[in-house]
C-alpha cells in the first residue's frame, strides 16, 4: 500500500514540474502602422497559440496608428481569442498611438514599458488633412462608440479613452497605469512575465489562470511572404511599383515583341494593385494615371510637338496626388509622400522624354537597310552600260542597272532609284 503511495506522489509530483516546464508563451513584434498584412500576422498569431495550447499570446507594440478597417479585425481577433493576449508597448521610446490605443485597450492585460506613451487616436483622413465638420463627426462619433465599448468590455477607464479619439490626447506609462488605462508597467518580456504570473483573465471560452513563472518563450515571427505584403502594402512602395509597371508597358509599346518589359511591368502593376487595394482609392486619380499612359503612347503615333507628352506628365501628377482618398477614415495618416511622388513623376517623364527622342531619332536618320537603304549609295560599273544596261557593283552586291546615259566599266555611280530587282543609277 506504501508503495502505491509512494508511485501516486512520485507520478503527481511529475505531472505539475512537467506541466510547468512544458508551458509556453508566444511573443510576437508589431513596429510600423498597421495594415491588412499586420491584421493577417495577428490573426495567424493566435491560432497558432491556441494550437500549441501557448499560455498566452504578447504583442509587443510600437506604433503609429494605421487603418480603421484593420484594426477592427484585430480587435475582433483579440476580443473572441481563446488564449489570453497581452499587448506589451514596448520597447522605451515605443508608442501606441491612434490605432495602437485601441489594440492595446482590446487586449486581456494592457502592459506599457517605462519610456512609452499612449493615446491621440483622433481619426484623421487618408492624405493627413482635415475633414469636412459632416465626415468628421460621423467618422468620429464611430470611432468613439467603437472605443466606448472596448473600455467598457475590458473594465477600463472609458472617459480617458473617448477623450483619446475626440480629444486626442496622449499619456506617458506611469499616468496610464495611475488612469486605470492599462494594467502593469514592466521592464521587459521576463519583467512581465513575472508579474503576470499567477493572474486570472476572461478569454471568449471562460477564465483562465496565467502559469507563466517557469514558460518557455517562442518568439512567432512572420513569414517571408508575409514581411513582404507588408512591404507591399506600403502606400509609398505600392505606388512606385504602379509607376514601374507604367514604364513597363510603355516600354512593351514601343518595342513590341520585347516581352521582358511587359512581363515586368505587368508583375509590378498587380503587386501595386494588391498594396493599393488595401488602400481607400480614388478612381479618378487610377483614371487620370491611365490617361497619362494613354497620351505617352500617343506620343509615339502623333505629331504633337511635345503636347501629348507634357499633358502625360501633368495628367499623372495630378492623379497621384489624388490617388488616395482623402475622404476615407483612417486611424492615422497614410498616404503618398509628396517627394515620393515629385520624384517618381520626373524620373518617368524623364525617362520618357528619352525614349521618345530615341525614337524620333532613329525614325530621322537614313535608313541602312532595303530598298530604302539603297537610295544615295555610290558604286562602280561592273559591266559596261550601253544603251541604258548594265550592272553595277554596290554594297558587295551585283545589281542589274539601267541609265539613261553610257557608262564604261570601273566608272563610280550613285543609286537614284530601285525598280524591281534594278537600280537607277547616274555617273557621278
Amino acid at each position: 500500500m506504501i508503495y502505491i503511495r509512494i508511485l501516486f506522489a512520485v507520478l503527481l509530483f511529475s505531472a505539475v514540474i512537467y506541466s510547468q516546464q512544458g508551458s509556453t508563451v508566444y511573443v510576437i513584434k508589431i513596429d510600423g502602422s498597421i495594415n491588412p498584412s499586420t491584421s493577417d500576422y495577428i490573426h495567424k498569431s493566435i491560432e497558432e497559440a491556441k494550437n500549441n495550447n501557448a499560455v498566452c499570446l504578447i504583442i509587443e507594440l510600437n506604433t503609429p496608428g494605421g487603418l480603421l478597417k484593420s484594426t477592427r479585425y484585430i480587435v475582433s481577433d483579440i476580443l473572441g481569442s481563446p488564449v489570453p493576449v497581452i499587448v506589451f508597448v514596448s520597447p522605451g521610446g515605443s508608442q501606441a498611438a491612434s490605432a495602437g490605443v485601441f489594440i492595446t485597450l482590446a487586449s486581456h492585460i494592457a502592459v506599457m514599458a517605462p519610456g512609452t506613451n499612449i493615446g491621440a487616436s483622433h481619426p484623421v483622413s487618408g492624405d493627413g488633412s482635415k475633414m469636412d465638420s459632416t465626415m468628421s463627426e460621423k467618422v468620429t462619433n464611430d470611432a468613439a462608440a467603437f472605443i466606448r465599448s472596448i473600455s467598457e468590455k475590458r473594465k477600463r477607464n472609458v472617459k480617458w479613452s473617448e477623450d483619446a479619439v475626440r480629444n486626442s490626447v496622449s499619456i506617458t506609462e506611469t499616468e496610464a497605469l495611475k488612469d486605470s488605462v492599462i494594467d502593469l508597467v514592466a521592464n521587459d518580456v521576463n519583467d512581465l512575465l513575472a508579474k503576470i504570473d499567477g493572474r486570472e483573465v476572461e478569454t471568449s471560452t471562460g477564465k483562465k489562470i496565467l502559469n507563466t513563472k517557469n514558460a518557455s518563450i517562442v518568439n512567432f515571427e512572420e513569414s517571408w511572404f508575409q514581411k513582404f505584403l507588408g512591404i507591399v502594402s506600403d502606400p509609398n512602395i505600392a505606388y512606385i511599383l504602379m509607376m514601374l509597371g507604367v514604364w513597363g508597358i510603355i516600354l512593351e509599346f514601343y518595342h513590341p515583341g520585347a516581352i521582358l518589359p511587359g512581363v515586368v511591368g505587368a508583375i509590378c502593376i498587380l503587386l501595386g494593385l494588391y498594396g493599393l487595394h488595401t488602400l481607400p482609392i480614388n478612381y479618378a486619380g487610377v483614371l487620370l494615371i491611365l490617361l497619362a499612359i494613354i497620351l505617352f503612347i500617343a506620343e509615339i503615333k502623333v505629331t504633337s510637338y511635345g503636347m501629348l507628352t507634357v499633358a502625360g506628365i501633368i495628367s499623372m501628377f495630378i492623379g497621384s496626388m489624388m490617388l488616395i482618398d482623402s475622404g476615407s477614415p483612417l486611424e492615422t495618416a497614410i498616404y503618398i509622400s509628396m517627394k515620393v511622388i515629385i520624384t517618381t513623376v520626373i524620373i518617368i517623364a524623364g525617362l520618357f522624354a528619352l525614349l521618345a527622342w530615341i525614337v524620333v531619332k532613329a525614325h530621322r536618320r537614313k535608313a541602312m537597310t532595303g530598298v530604302s537603304g539603297m537610295i544615295g549609295e555610290i558604286g562602280e560599273v561592273f559591266i559596261d552600260i550601253v544603251n541604258g544596261t548594265g550592272t553595277v557593283k554596290i554594297m558587295g552586291e551585283i545589281w542589274k542597272a539601267d541609265s539613261n546615259e553610257n557608262i564604261k566599266k570601273g566608272d563610280k555611280v550613285k543609286v537614284l532609284d530601285v525598280k524591281d530587282l534594278t537600280i537607277v543609277v547616274q555617273k557621278l
